[in-house]
């Protein structure tokens, strides 16, 4: 399989299938492409090729079969490797996991759109300024804040469903978002935060993210090039 994804500093929706990917040693094929919003561009006519949607993350088959969109990919490796057991294993917890999914996928606009993932940077600055002037971003932060410390604490950790899963992997972004903002959580919501930052597969993602060197201006709100 291929999974096309963007920038590695950037691209929060491909750290998500990625990271599981690469976490549950499910082998593929990286196929990368710079971020572009123009429609001539490289980014937007490869990816063209394989999905309509055109935006990453996109797995595609050795036939040529695409699936885009984060969620569809998690299901669909979890249908295809059941013994990898990306989903909790009881009905109850699954369905928890997949409605904090969809949450992920479809929710915390405010959050996703002010403090974008940015693994290069160092931002605490911004976030104290977000925090203070955007309610909707304070409101995200304590929604995500309590989820996780329910789901820690009704199943023990170390991961929100117990061992690391899709869940995790749709909120592996906030938890770089945390980083880079100085944004203020809990300690057992940092704590679960750190452990999911300090996963081998993650450490991979953001050490090839700072060897990108790739400034893409649309992507930095806060900053003007060098």
């Amino acid at each position: 399989m291929q999974l096309y994804i963007g920038n590695k500093n950037y691209s929060s929706w491909s750290l998500r299938a990625w990271l599981l990917m690469t976490h549950a040693g499910i082998p593929f094929q990286e196929v990368k492409l710079r971020l572009d919003t123009e429609d001539d561009s490289d980014f937007k006519r490869r990816l063209a090729a394989v999905t309509p949607a055109g935006r990453v993350p996109v797995l595609v088959d050795d036939d040529g079969f695409a699936v885009w969109e984060s969620l569809a990919i998690a299901e669909t490796l979890a249908e295809r490797h059941p013994e990898k057991r990306l989903w909790p294993a009881a009905p109850r917890a699954r369905a928890r996991a997949r409605s904090l999914c969809a949450e992920m996928h479809a929710g915390f606009a405010a959050l996703r759109s002010h403090c974008g993932m940015n693994l290069e940077a160092s931002l605490p600055e911004i976030g104290r300024r977000v925090l203070a002037g955007q309610p909707d971003v304070a409101r995200d932060l304590a929604r995500i804040e309590r989820m996780w410390e329910t789901e820690l604490g009704e199943h023990g950790g170390p991961f929100l469903f117990g061992e690391f899963g899709i869940v995790d992997a749709f909120y592996a972004p906030v938890c770089t978002r945390l980083r880079t903002y100085a944004l203020p959580v809990s300690p057992a919501a940092q704590a679960y935060a750190d452990r999911v930052l300090a996963l081998p597969a993650m450490q991979r993602w953001i050490a090839e993210a700072l060897a990108e060197h790739d400034f893409v201006d649309f992507d930095e709100p806060y900053r003007r090039r060098p």
